[in-house]
């Protein structure tokens, strides 16, 4: 009952408040392991794997420390509230979309460009929103599903492992020169992490949206996307929503080409791209708002069962 009601504050809190505005514990981290891949970088797999532990570790046995404590359910609250990044996500992607309504592409461009790692500067009106629909789908399971169900596993540092290695997995698993060998322990530990989660995010995608097309895309597209955990979350959401995505962008300077995920399943007698594409984006974010309705729902049934038993 205790992690139920601290879900739920958690949850309160991050909508209402959102991020802290000057300084983020995750953003402070990442500056940590910046500085410290700077000094040990080496193109090794055990080397990015000691990094990996020696950064996270201490930080998980912390936090389990902390939330063992009489007060520990205010240590999981504010680990939790830090952790999650629903608020911030649906700003990001709303500020997205109102630029594309007003016609400010340049705008539309930028705060993509907070959003994915391509690059955004070649990107018209329809790239800009499909990314920002991959973007919503994709962090919707890594700062709001996935966070939520660790913490209903293993709590405070569940959270804090999950979140740590999801940042480190953000900055050091592409498979670029300099990472190939040396993010590789943090890019694996991640995807054991996200498994289930993504899974069951992908399976509330569908029941939010458009099951049948959501259920079908998943089990037919997903596995043609490199990311054996954002494929089924992606292809179930596009399906859910009726979009495409996928397609051609630009990572770290190369062209790479990303299978087709969903069904083209909108209108396409809107000529305003921007109003169109402002929509869809919408559409994302209210699948996600719905997604995370089930999961709750199925949440308060759980702790119905274990007080009534």
């Amino acid at each position: 009952m205790t992690a139920f009601l601290v879900l739920l504050g958690a949850l309160t809190l991050d909508r209402l408040f959102g991020d802290p505005r000057r300084f983020h514990p995750l953003a402070g981290f990442g500056r940590l392991a910046q500085g410290l891949e700077r000094r040990f970088h080496a193109d090794s797999r055990l080397r990015g794997a000691l990094l990996l532990t020696v950064l996270v570790l201490p930080w998980v046995v912390l936090a389990a420390w902390a939330a063992s404590l009489a007060w520990g359910w205010i240590v999981s609250l504010l680990v939790l509230v830090l952790a999650l990044g629903w608020r911030s996500l649906d700003e990001h992607a709303e500020r997205v979309a109102v630029s594309l309504e007003q016609g400010d592409l340049d705008g539309a461009r930028a705060g993509t460009g907070m959003l994915v790692s391509r690059a955004t500067d070649e990107m018209d009106a329809d790239g800009v929103s499909h990314a920002t629909v991959e973007s919503v789908l994709e962090n919707g399971n890594d700062a709001l599903f996935a966070t939520v169900f660790w913490f209903l596993v293993a709590g405070a540092p569940g959270v804090v492992a999950y979140r740590l290695v999801n940042t480190l997995d953000a900055m050091w698993g592409y498979r670029t020169p300099r990472h190939r060998h040396f993010g590789w322990a943090a890019a694996r530990l991640d995807d054991v992490l996200n498994y289930i989660p993504a899974r069951l995010t992908a399976l509330a995608y569908a029941a939010a949206g458009r099951m049948g097309s959501a259920l079908r895309c998943w089990r037919e597209q997903a596995a043609a996307w490199k990311s054996p955990n954002a494929g089924p979350v992606m292809a179930a959401g596009a399906g859910a929503l009726g979009v495409r995505l996928g397609g051609y962008a630009y990572y770290h300077g190369r062209r790479e080409w990303r299978p087709v995920l969903g069904q083209a399943a909108e209108a396409t007698s809107d000529k305003d791209e921007g109003a169109a594409g402002a929509a869809r984006i919408r559409r994302a974010m209210a699948l996600v708002d719905r997604a995370l309705a089930l999961w709750m729902a199925v949440v308060v049934i759980g702790v119905s069962f274990v007080v009534l038993a």
